[in-house]
């Protein structure tokens, strides 16, 4: 297995109850993983455990063949190798789409950053845009340069924080599939959370299903189907929104 998730818990500091109770997975190379569960649910305090920004109450994650947390240790988000998508995409606007994606790249050379920008625009089919800036992009194309820029270091996991909410319906089912064609020819190992049903059957290679921080379900999406949803097929969602990773990085 390439990721190993053993029995991490959670609780925030004006809560009595665990977020997040007892959370148990591995991953295996290349596997695309949603968890999947309604606002609320504790799914997003899962990416920000996996990402480093909470401390676990319990538990222990292993990466590879490193142990990022346990009873004796924590490695710091910026030391875990793991790259993160977030909803609005968070490019610097003031930046073109090459500059953005060579950011995360500082201890390149000049030369080598150029060929990993251009390797990466390769990957997600924008190689004519490189000169680009964000405003001049549709939302599709903007994902899509979030996700170069966080593929470019080959980060050893990826976390996306519901990745299709900023897209308008038009363009979803197209943006779904391409996602999982680029994470899959990157051999990237995801983990994406999201409360739509449908985005979790087309893009993940297993569901993992969220209820009350506790793992209700696990498997293939042809094994997972029949969960409450609303005529959209989303997941109902409760009234109180989770914070999203972004929010809570600029805290």
């Amino acid at each position: 297995m390439f990721i190993d998730i053993q029995n991490m818990s959670f609780s925030y500091s004006n809560s009595s109850a665990n977020a997040v109770e007892s959370f148990t997975l591995s991953i295996n190379k290349g596997e695309v993983i949603s968890i999947l569960g309604r606002s609320g649910s504790g799914k997003s305090t899962i990416l920000r455990l996996i990402a480093g920004l909470e401390m676990p109450k319990a538990g222990s994650f292993t990466l590879g063949d490193k142990k990022i947390f346990d009873s004796h240790a924590f490695v710091q988000p910026e030391k875990r190798g793991i790259g993160m998508v977030f909803q609005d995409y968070a490019l610097f606007p003031h930046m073109t789409v090459g500059d953005n994606i060579s950011f995360g790249l500082p201890k390149m050379s000049r030369k080598d950053k150029l060929k990993r920008v251009k390797e990466v625009l390769e990957l997600v089919e924008l190689e004519d845009y490189e000169k680009r800036y964000p405003h001049q992009l549709s939302g599709g194309q903007q994902q899509r340069v979030a996700l170069a820029r966080a593929i470019a270091p080959q980060p050893e996991l990826i976390l996306l924080d519901e990745p299709f909410s900023n897209l308008d319906t038009e363009l979803l089912v197209k943006i779904r599939e391409d996602l999982r064609r680029i994470l899959k020819k990157a051999n990237t190992t995801a983990i994406f959370v999201t409360h739509n049903q449908n985005d979790a059957h087309v893009l993940a290679d297993r569901i993992v299903k969220i209820k009350d921080g506790v793992i209700d379900q696990v498997g293939r999406p042809c094994d997972l189907l029949g969960s409450s949803t609303d005529a959209e097929g989303n997941i109902e969602l409760l009234p109180e929104e989770e914070l999203p990773l972004k929010e809570l990085i600029n805290a």
